[in-house]
């Protein structure tokens, strides 16, 4: 069966991070785009990604521009089939101190990512956002809280436009940028690990998972759905024991803006969730937008249902996080 991305044109922005350089890596295996473009502002990180990317071998192309530059993605959304969002400023600490730069990036970025995308033609347009959008306490998941609803909403808006949008939420992921694994496997030769409080419980999901679930979501998305993946938490006490389990650890309190525990899928949300084997879906309540999602395929959640780190029935073991570490700790 031949893959729906098969001779089409993908973009994906932010596509020099960790999510883009993986995507790449796997459209290109698996399923023989006519093109990749590769949207963001890093000119050298864009040199060096095209080094494992040489375009007389790959159908990569990179694009330099910003989210925040509306006629700037009007030149690169041209004969662009399918976009996937994964532009933004995602550092919790960084956007408390630069909220404007965030709500620029984050917000503003995404509404012109809506719009040109209506504009130009663009089939279907995925959104990735976070945890920390659900009940958000600072500034970064507000911002995600933001750009989710106006992709949700752009299905109302579109007309007759043939342009879905939809948005797939996970929690944090391993290896990517600022992954606690490295930061941890660094701490633990210098002696001591710094806990910010015993307590804490993340959602955690690998590269490659994550990038499998967006193109899967990609291809079933009928627009207006968030989908949110069934995915392992750790506590951090547990991650540490993992990790190194003789190095002792020094409690040093939570961060402005964090939570002890994350939430998937909030309470709120229950009364418009479906479930499958693996993944949930959160169908739209816009009042001038209806899902068209085949509900034979799902079950509802019960009303009182949400899905946070700290309740959640499935746990990362001990052998899922020596596979997690294993790149990281190559030629150390």
């Amino acid at each position: 069966m031949d893959s729906m991305l098969k001779d089409k044109v993908v973009l994906i922005t932010g596509g020099t991070g960790s999510f883009g350089k993986k995507c790449v890596e796997i459209i290109l295996r698996h399923h023989s785009p006519k093109k990749i473009i590769v949207f963001s502002r890093d000119e050298l990180k864009q040199f060096d990604m095209a080094q494992g990317f040489p375009t007389e071998k790959y159908p990569v192309r990179f694009f330099l521009g910003d989210v925040r530059d509306k006629e700037r993605l009007k030149w690169a959304f041209q004969g662009v089939d399918y976009v996937i969002h994964a532009a933004a400023m995602k550092q919790v600490p960084a956007s408390e101190y630069n909220p404007t730069e965030s709500i620029k990036t984050n917000i503003t970025g995404a509404e012109n990512v809506v719009g040109v995308a209506a504009e130009c033609g663009v089939q279907k347009v995925i959104a990735l956002s976070t945890d920390k959008a659900v009940n958000p306490i600072n500034l970064y998941g507000a911002t995600k809280l933001c750009a989710e609803k106006l992709f949700i909403a752009a299905n109302a808006f579109v007309g007759r436009k043939k342009c879905m949008f939809s948005v797939v939420r996970y929690g944090n992921v391993v290896g990517s940028r600022g992954s606690v694994i490295p930061f941890f496997l660094k701490k633990s030769r210098e002696g001591v690990l710094p806990i910010t409080h015993p307590d804490m419980t993340r959602f955690w999901i690998t590269l490659d998972h994550g990038v499998e679930f967006v193109l899967k979501s990609l291809e079933r998305m009928t627009g207006g759905e968030t989908f949110v993946p069934k995915i392992p938490s750790m506590g951090i006490m547990d991650l540490a024991g993992f990790i190194a389990p003789d190095c002792p650890t020094k409690i040093i309190g939570i961060r402005q803006g964090e939570k002890i525990h994350e939430t998937l899928i909030s309470r709120d949300e229950a009364r418009n969730t479906l479930e499958s084997e693996a993944y949930y879906l959160i169908k739209s309540d816009n009042q001038f937008f209806k899902c068209s999602i085949d509900e034979n395929i799902y079950k509802p959640v019960p009303l009182d249902f949400e899905y946070t780190s700290d309740t959640n029935p499935i746990w990362v073991t001990k052998d899922q996080v020596e596979q997690m570490i294993a790149p990281f700790l190559e030629g150390v």
